[in-house]
């Protein structure tokens, strides 16, 4: 059973959305799919109240009395060049300053439910999506790993920086290369800290579709199309490989805590580093 650290505020699931400021969410039919699409402030990474508007809206759309048939969810961000670049490093490094290891353990748990959730098609027979449009590092990148599918416009660029201020990637970075990419590969991603471009981790094994610029939509309902025609074969063999390497909520709350006990031996000049990062994230966001 999962862990629930955020409250769904509505008690009628097809309700829910009027209230968000971080995402919007879009129905269409035929074949069913919705879209969930980013906007959070003041910088586009994971904020507590962008993660808190998925929780509800995975909460809503997995509750049983929910009215619309959704057959394929997509991520995606409405940010310009950016889909999300990771952690909320501002809240990460007010925590650590202040040695408040629950409240770092409460952020990894809180990013941990909702991808843990996505990673489970919402308990519901779905597909899972992920386009990315421009920018997408550290937990945005967890994010998208937590998908069916990675599709990626050419100009995309992708990575996990975080060994650069001296620590690792603590929602499922590992957990999820090295099953799809396997351990080394994994390995390598996590600790050269290197951004690469979409066609390079196309080439990897991460990214399933490469799609040229301005196409991403384009691509995301060509890929749902071809999904139709064998769409029974399809998600089968995706059951049928978790079955054999299955990924735990357990595995990840223990790499969570893993990543807050990191956290906090981080020394001044690193966390010197986390702060100029998180001014180009606001300069590039603006």
């Amino acid at each position: 059973m999962l862990t629930q650290h955020a409250t769904n505020q509505y008690p009628n699931p097809n309700e829910a959305e009027k209230a968000y400021t971080s995402l919007t969410i879009e129905y269409e039919n035929g074949p069913d799919v919705a879209w969930y699409t980013m906007h959070p402030l003041p910088r586009p990474c994971v904020t507590p109240a962008l993660l808190q508007e998925m929780k509800i809206w995975f909460d809503q759309v997995s509750n049983p009395a929910f009215q619309k048939d959704v057959s394929y969810i997509v991520f995606a961000s409405s940010v310009p060049g950016i889909f999300n670049v990771g952690g909320d490093l501002n809240l990460t490094a007010t925590l650590i300053r202040n040695r408040d290891r629950d409240g770092l353990m409460q952020y990894a748990n809180d990013c941990i439910d909702v991808m843990y959730q996505h990673y489970n098609h919402l308990d519901r027979d779905i597909t899972t999506i992920t386009m990315i449009e421009g920018d997408a590092f550290g937990g945005g990148l967890e994010y998208a790993l937590s998908s069916d599918v990675i599709i990626a416009e050419r100009s995309a660029k992708m990575g996990l920086p975080e060994i650069l201020f001296n620590l690792f990637p603590g929602v499922g970075a590992y957990s999820l290369l090295s099953r799809k990419i396997g351990n080394r590969e994994a390995e390598k991603m996590i600790l050269d800290g290197r951004i690469y471009s979409a066609e390079e981790m196309y080439e990897i094994g991460v990214v399933d579709v490469l799609a040229e610029d301005f196409q991403g939509k384009k691509a995301v309902y060509d890929y749902i199309n071809k999904e139709e025609k064998s769409r029974n074969g399809i998600r089968g063999l995706r059951a049928a490989k978790r079955c054999t390497n299955s990924l735990t909520y357990e595995e990840l709350v223990a790499v969570g805590q893993l990543w807050a006990d990191s956290a906090l031996n981080l020394r001044d000049k690193d966390l010197r580093m986390i702060e100029r990062l998180i001014s180009r994230q606001t300069a590039k966001a603006a």
